[in-house]
């Protein structure tokens, strides 16, 4: 995507992501080294080498800070081309950042909720981000079915994908790494890549061909 583009991707992610705001750099860099590393002693999070979810993702979230405040040496071939934008990612991921959309959250459940039972979201609202890494990280390295051999633990959580739009076909995104696409099968859709060919039909982002 163009430069511009990148830079409004940036911000929607804090609109939607909200407390939950996760940097594209820190983010993608510790993506990259699960996959070289998966369920080996390196890898940032694994069922295999955590005793619990809860130990596991306290320790993802400190690599990731780690990462993304380069608090710690990363090989070149793990941060190249991956994008950065530092003020805004400093800005998105500060305590008032964060403060601030939490305060946001519970007013809107203050004006809007109308049973006990809808409050009972609002700690999801809180934690998005914790939740969708243990549902893959931990849950997609556990359970679900596998189209591909490998030398890790994933696996494809659902043979229809609704709940992570696509990211939970993990074995085939394992096994092809660099494929835009994560389904495989003809009833594995990938709701996400649906979206992507249509940003790439209007020329918003390009995908490429090798990618596909």
């Amino acid at each position: 995507m163009s430069k511009v583009t990148e830079r409004i991707c940036f911000f929607l992610t804090w609109v939607f992501q909200g407390s939950n705001y996760l940097s594209a750099y820190g983010y993608g860099v510790m993506h990259r080294l699960h996959h070289a590393y998966a369920d080996t002693e390196k890898d940032p999070h694994s069922p295999k080498y955590d005793a619990n979810v809860f130990s596991m993702m306290w320790r993802t979230k400190n690599i990731y800070q780690d990462i993304n405040k380069k608090r710690i040496e990363v090989a070149d071939k793990f941060t190249k081309n991956v994008p950065q934008w530092e003020a805004f990612d400093k800005f998105a991921s500060s305590r008032i950042s964060r403060i601030t959309w939490g305060a946001l959250y519970t007013v809107f459940f203050i004006l809007f909720a109308t049973a006990w039972w809808h409050w009972l979201f609002l700690p999801v609202a809180f934690l998005m981000a914790p939740i969708h890494g243990v549902i893959i990280n931990w849950f997609a390295h556990i359970y679900g079915y596998t189209n591909f051999k490998v030398n890790d633990t994933s696996k494809n959580l659902l043979p229809f994908d609704f709940l992570m739009m696509g990211e939970g076909y993990h074995n085939n995104h394992h096994t092809h790494s660099s494929r835009a696409n994560f389904g495989v099968r003809w009833f594995e859709i990938d709701i996400t890549y649906c979206i992507m060919v249509v940003l790439d039909k209007l020329k918003i982002i390009k995908l490429k061909k090798a990618a596909v």
